[in-house]
């Protein structure tokens, strides 16, 4: 830890800032220590991916999104529960350690310049996980898919599945149950700005489907699936080309927000992708959608909105402490005529949430359910979340989990019970930093209780880093 971290976490600073440094210890599955009773039924593995590393030889990065992949590994099995936690390693990941200095700039981050002529990026693998076809990857949405081992979550390859991605492959796969595949995209940068989009079919082979343009040079980090579409929601952001060959700054300080420009809804007919429908909308930003389904010619769409793109700035300084500007992000209900070529947008909730998320059973149906992570009151949303929510859509009431002072939950994934099929008839895992005992766990929740806290709690003996998005698989 730099001189410089170690006096930004003083005596002073919130107590979840403590979760924002590299993961202290690495290690294969081991036994955790089990407080409360995890129930019998919830049987197979967690698997979650985040930023693990907060410095390079010395120099500490800029923005949240920077650091090195880290994966974490939660097994629950009849012989009880097991963890692991590794650092990724990619080839420049691997590179950049050996090094004895920076060698590539980050989201946030810019290459040092000495660096800048050598025109190289680095996979961090950081943002999420994909698993599919009896495989495991991390996800980091400027570059390939990175293969990781399900028995000890060690690194075993940067993968393009067998020649099918050229470039970047998205953080944000998404599952369209009655084609029985999932769909992803890659941003290609050019005289054009394109998005190639993928299909990975369950037990196939992965294939490119064609491209689409894109209205400039925006960043574009999730889209959404029904049963016959792909919808990215386009925001005016736009990045500097030129600075950016430069290597003049970041990605994150060459982005402009432009009001002005408005947004795009893209529609993307799966069967058809070389006729999208584009429709304008007043200018909006959005991270992560919950869930989209379809209505005759009318696509439902609920997903996190923001009036700009200050998250962006709220996101990097969470790792000084935050800078006292207060999360935005509001639950939304959108509804697209795509016949009609129109779009309306609701705010549902005020209170400031994300990373959503539906029970698997109703992905590209109509829900009533949705899972986030958020803040408890108006003074926490100036830091790290620190509740997780249940939202009922028929009445609109947002019901939070008792976690307890001082603990900080990451994204909740839903877990259903087996032989279950209600929307709430399951568990919530979600990984905790717990800033009292300065060490993480995975929480057990109830969904039909919030209220009455974790079930159980599995501990690892040390801290785990935030972490962005995860999965389950079953056993």
């Amino acid at each position: 830890m730099t001189t410089a971290m170690k006096q930004t976490m003083s005596s002073t600073a919130p107590g979840w800032l403590r979760g924002f440094r590299t993961l202290p210890r690495q290690h294969g599955f081991e036994p955790l220590r089990v407080e409360g009773q995890v129930p019998e039924g919830l049987r197979g593995s967690l698997y979650r991916v985040g930023p693990w590393t907060f410095e390079v030889h010395g120099r500490p990065y800029q923005h949240w999104f920077d650091g090195d992949g880290g994966m974490l590994g939660v097994r629950f099995g009849p012989d009880g529960v097991k963890g692991a936690a590794r650092l990724l390693e990619t080839p420049s990941m691997v590179a950049e350690r050996k090094a004895s200095t920076q060698r590539y700039g980050a989201y946030g981050t810019p290459t040092p310049l000495w660096h800048k002529l050598r025109n190289a990026q680095k996979n961090s693998a950081n943002t999420s996980v994909m698993a599919w076809n009896g495989k495991l990857y991390a996800l980091f949405e400027a570059d390939k898919p990175v293969e990781v081992s399900m028995e000890d979550l060690s690194t075993v390859r940067e993968s393009d599945l067998e020649g099918v991605v050229a470039g970047s492959f998205s953080a944000h796969p998404h599952r369209v149950p009655s084609r029985k595949a999932s769909y992803n995209f890659g941003i290609q940068y050019g005289r054009e700005t394109k998005a190639e989009l993928y299909a990975l079919p369950d037990g196939g082979k992965a294939r490119r489907m064609g491209e689409v343009t894109l209205p400039g040079a925006t960043m574009v980090h999730d889209f959404i699936a029904t049963d016959r579409y792909l919808v990215f929601f386009l925001a005016p952001l736009r990045l500097n080309i030129f600075r950016m060959l430069l290597r003049m700054g970041s990605y994150s300080e060459n982005l402009r927000w432009r009001p002005d420009a408005g947004s795009e809804v893209l529609v993307v007919p799966i069967d058809d992708v070389a006729h999208p429908v584009r429709i304008p909308a007043e200018a909006f930003y959005q991270w992560h959608f919950a869930n989209a389904y379809e209505q005759g010619d009318t696509l439902v769409v609920d997903y996190v909105h923001y009036p700009d793109f200050t998250t962006n700035q709220w996101l990097g300084d969470l790792l000084r402490g935050g800078n006292g500007t207060p999360a935005q992000g509001m639950l939304h209900r959108a509804v697209v005529d795509v016949k009609a070529g129109t779009f309306r947008t609701e705010q549902r909730s005020d209170v400031s949430c994300e990373f959503p998320r539906v029970a698997p059973g109703v992905v590209g149906r109509a829900h009533q359910t949705v899972y986030l992570g958020g803040h408890s009151s108006q003074e926490a949303r100036k830091g790290a979340f620190d509740v997780v929510m249940r939202y009922d859509v028929a009445t609109g009431r947002m019901t939070q989990a008792a976690l307890g002072e001082g603990q900080y939950p990451s994204e909740p994934v839903f877990v259903p019970r087996p032989g279950g099929s209600a929307e709430d008839d399951g568990w919530l895992l979600a990984q905790v930093y717990d800033a009292k005992a300065d060490a993480s766990h995975v929480a057990v929740l109830d969904a039909q209780r919030l209220e009455e806290g974790p079930v159980a709690r599995c501990h690892f003996d040390h801290a785990l880093p935030p972490t962005f998005h995860g999965g389950f698989a079953p056993a």
